[in-house]
């Protein structure tokens, strides 16, 4: 069984100020996106990826969720939170899917938040370059639309064919201007 082999971490944070008029507080919110080689890779149609996703998914969710709080400034500092993958055109779509789409990775985000909303996700194929949307909704109200925003993670390097991005962002609060009711 393969082992989780990252080749990089990513961290990016973006603070707005104002948003279509100055805020009264700032909005951060947080991308950590970790580039690994695709466990799949080079083995042709898996049958069975459950082992795999068993192995690293917990680790790779953990890892994130740890490395998101921290950048945000601990999980009483998140509001809203979400999770993407996108798989390098060596490997399939299911390859993404399968990594961020259980609760072996889901779990350890929503632990690392104080959360218990199911987390919003996108996932992908594409070539190194593209941009991965990375959608969130609030930890405890996955209905609450106040809270549904997307923050773009773009990887000039990444995905590699032999490769997968798996991201986790989080949010300090709702959307800057948002005013549903």
């Amino acid at each position: 069984m393969p082992a989780l082999t990252i080749r990089k971490i990513c961290v990016f944070e973006e603070e707005v100020r104002i948003d279509a008029r100055p805020l009264d507080r700032a909005f951060r919110h947080v991308a950590v996106g970790a580039i690994i080689k695709n466990p799949w890779a080079g083995q042709g149609f898996v049958e069975d990826l459950g082992p795999v996703v068993r192995e690293i998914a917990p680790q790779l969710g953990g890892l994130l969720a740890e490395r998101a709080v921290a950048a945000l400034g601990g999980a009483s500092a998140v509001q809203a939170f979400g999770k993407a993958a996108v798989v390098g055109l060596g490997g399939e779509y299911e390859h993404a899917n399968a990594l961020i789409h259980t609760v072996l990775f889901g779990d350890p985000c929503r632990r690392a938040i104080e959360g218990s909303a199911w987390m919003v996700s996108n996932q992908k194929a594409a070539p190194a370059g593209g941009v991965l949307e990375i959608p969130m909704a609030h930890k405890h109200d996955g209905k609450d639309q106040n809270h549904y925003h997307t923050i773009p993670l773009l990887l000039a390097d990444a995905p590699r064919d032999d490769e997968i991005v798996v991201a986790v962002a989080m949010a300090s609060g709702a959307r800057p201007s948002a005013r549903l009711r």
